[in-house]
């Protein structure tokens, strides 16, 4: 994956599982990211994962690589950043939408999920 020029990771994953139901919400534009940490009840709609490199949160601005596709992020809801930074959980919605409608969520452009599986990167760059 190509870096864009100037672009600084602020956060930095690697997907250890993807729950069984995750694939449904996949097909709705949604990606649950939790942490290796996620409560029982969440990790089968969850992309689990590990980061290596937790710099910052996200803004808007900023660009979310799942492999090699870029998702530019449009609004972030309150708890976003916080929810990431305790639990390595984020709500990734490819819906257009320049306003949260959820305290966790962060909308981006629209699109379908590209390929999540075991060992794909998930980065978030500076915008």
């Amino acid at each position: 994956m190509a870096d864009a020029p100037g672009a600084r990771p602020r956060y930095e994953t690697r997907v250890t599982g993807v729950g069984e139901m995750a694939g449904e919400f996949f097909d709705a534009g949604i990606v649950v990211l939790f942490g290796q940490e996620a409560p029982e009840e969440v990790a089968d709609i969850s992309v689990l994962h590990e980061p290596s490199v937790t710099d910052g949160g996200v803004d808007v601005g900023c660009t979310v690589r799942i492999g090699d596709e870029a998702l530019r992020v449009l609004a972030v809801g309150e708890v976003a950043n916080e929810n990431l930074a305790n639990l390595g959980h984020l709500v990734l919605k490819r819906n257009g939408q320049q306003e949260a409608s959820m305290p966790g969520d962060v909308c981006c452009d629209e699109g379908s999920v590209p390929p999540i599986e075991r060992g794909t990167l998930i980065r978030i760059d500076d915008g």
